[in-house]
């Protein structure tokens, strides 16, 4: 049987209102009936988003005579094709949301996320389709990973949908540079303005390019783009197999700390085109669209990205090595002051990431860990382990390369976490029982010394800036002139106490209060205190034992009388 023929019109007939009309045209059909659903999330951000809640307007005609549908479900759409050879499909998408994941429009221009525009027929996933972008007068300019179909620059080729679906299109007027690294061809659109300098950019970004593709041995594309969107606040990045749409405040290129988290960002989503978008948990891709994708890995796919995205900017010369220290021991001071990592695991937090990581609550600290975080660390862990077993002939490098050139280069598919980990465990000559058993799939923490100490390397407690209060266990915040609790940590005192977030505030031991740390100034480990608030309208007085404080901040200094052989872990580590 032949397969349909599909193309997508694209419009902007009220931008202002952020509203995209889209126009599906379906030829070649030889079927009863079409089903056509809008995916419900989009890959590499894993949450339900209910695209379909942004569509209206829809219609169906064939030959210009209106055809009749059935919506099946909250996003499918049951078309009869009996007698019919071709269809159009009318649609229109509101598209307000800011974020690197959903479509947005006004007049000064149209971010298109593909999973929240385009329709789908069911079980046809691997069509072709041409799309067409048809800008208004005042907008001159697309930017995407598509490739241009016949020449036309407004009209592009999808070799299926799971292509067009990783595929996002920038569209307006936005400043756009290129540059050859690796060689590829590299465009940066960037959209909103910024105080940034193309030839600083093209500079650092080779350095990153260079140093990933070094890793990995290839790189597999020709073309590669960034779509950049500066704005006054905010940021985010997704990951794409030739492209990455990243969010930074237009202020971040002007000073050294935003500037680096920038490039940080950039490293990261770039890493991503190897690392998740080709070298994969077996359980993403090929997607399904209309539902959770569940796996295990995301510490791996996220949390070893997570692990070169900093490591990458030291490698290539972009932050000193005094620098990256400081910004692994703050990762590390800030899962080791989680309370939520004795509760889950990484591979819990992976599993459970589409209904605890992006659906955050006042609790999450709590009850959860970051699998972007833990996961760096747990790679930090195993590179410096494999650097020494193998006496600085391989690092994690090797594994990250063969398991690339195997999974995805020879067999072209997802791995199991079982590979995964005979491949760290045959490059590293060991089994990692210990790291697997303890960190991975356990709740203990974990003994950085052991393996800082590979590096001539270890912890170090750094000791208070500012006097230290004694704990009580809340944080607060002023809301609407109100002193409200916005968190309670788990087994502190404020939790023992009974304290609630969003309990008001009013004052301790009988005196009115602005903050919670001029009444802490004078008390101690120990000492009782009355705390007077308001819940639900109601004046409640609530005894509070305060508590030491036990939230630590870590640095990373060198052992004394490091040796030879740690000298030599550490610039292979961190190419000195």
């Amino acid at each position: 049987m032949s397969q349909p023929n599909i193309h997508f019109d694209v419009s902007f007939t009220e931008p202002q209102a952020h509203y995209i009309d889209v126009r599906m045209e379906i030829s070649g059909l030889n079927q009863h009936e079409i089903e056509l659903i809008m995916p419900v999330w989009t890959p590499g951000s894993y949450l339900v988003r209910e695209f379909s809640k942004n569509m209206e307007a829809f219609k169906v005609t064939s030959n210009g005579k209106q055809i009749a549908y059935q919506k099946l479900r909250k996003n499918s759409w049951l078309i009869s094709t009996q007698n019919l050879e071709n269809l159009l499909v009318f649609y229109r998408i509101y598209a307000f949301e800011v974020s690197v994941r959903t479509c947005f429009a006004d007049r000064s221009h149209a971010f298109l996320s593909p999973t929240g525009l385009f329709l789908y027929p069911e079980g046809m996933l691997g069509l072709p389709s041409t799309i067409r972008i048809n800008l208004p007068d005042y907008w001159q300019k697309i930017s995407t990973g598509l490739e241009n179909h016949q020449n036309d620059p407004c009209c592009f080729y999808a070799p299926n949908f799971d292509t067009l679906y990783d595929s996002p299109i920038e569209a307006g007027n936005q400043h756009v540079f290129s540059f050859t690294a690796s060689g590829v061809l590299h465009e940066v659109a960037m959209y909103g303005g910024g105080m940034y300098h193309e030839e600083k950019l093209i500079a650092d970004f080779t350095r990153i390019i260079e140093e990933e593709t070094g890793i990995f041995g290839e790189n597999p594309n020709k073309r590669y783009v960034f779509i950049i969107h500066n704005f006054n606040a905010g940021g985010g990045g997704l990951e794409h197999c030739n492209s990455t749409v990243l969010a930074v405040p237009r202020a971040a290129y002007a000073a050294e700390k935003t500037y680096q988290d920038f490039l940080g960002l950039v490293s990261h989503e770039y890493f991503h085109l190897w690392n998740v978008k080709r070298l994969r948990p077996e359980a993403l891709g090929p997607f399904d669209y209309q539902q959770e994708n569940y796996t295990t890995s995301l510490w791996i796919a996220e949390g070893f990205t997570a692990y070169y995205d900093n490591l990458v900017l030291r490698r290539s010369g972009l932050i000193s090595a005094e620098n990256y220290l400081k910004l692994l021991a703050a990762d590390i001071s800030n899962v080791e002051n989680l309370p939520g990592r004795k509760i889950q695991t990484v591979t819990e937090a992976s599993f459970d990431t589409w209904i605890k990581f992006y659906r955050p609550n006042e609790n999450t600290p709590n009850a959860t860990i970051s699998y972007y975080v833990k996961g760096s660390l747990i790679a930090l862990c195993i590179d410096l382990l494999i650097i020494r077993q193998t006496n600085c002939q391989f690092s994690l490098d090797e594994v990250m390369k063969r398991m690339y050139q195997q999974f995805y280069k020879t067999e072209n598919r997802g791995y199991t976490e079982h590979e995964f980990r005979a491949a760290l465990e045959q490059i590293a000559g060991c089994g990692l029982n210990h790291i697997y058993e303890q960190y991975i799939n356990g709740l203990e923490d974990m003994d950085y010394n052991h393996y800082l100490g590979y590096a001539g390397l270890r912890l170090r407690v750094c000791a208070p800036e500012t006097k230290v209060l004694p704990a009580t266990g809340l944080t607060a915040a002023i809301n609407n002139g109100k002193l409200m609790v916005t968190f309670v940590e788990r087994n502190a005192a404020a939790w023992h106490a009974g304290i609630s977030v969003n309990d008001e505030l009013l004052a301790i031991n009988g005196n009115r209060i602005a903050d919670l740390e001029k009444p802490l100034q004078f008390l101690l480990p120990g000492d009782t205190i009355e705390c007077t608030l308001v819940r639900d309208g109601r004046l409640l007085q609530i005894p509070l034992t305060l508590q030491h404080q036990h939230k630590i901040k870590y640095a990373i200094e060198e052992a004394p009388e490091a040796e030879e052989w740690q000298m030599a872990v550490r610039n292979k580590w961190l190419k000195l």
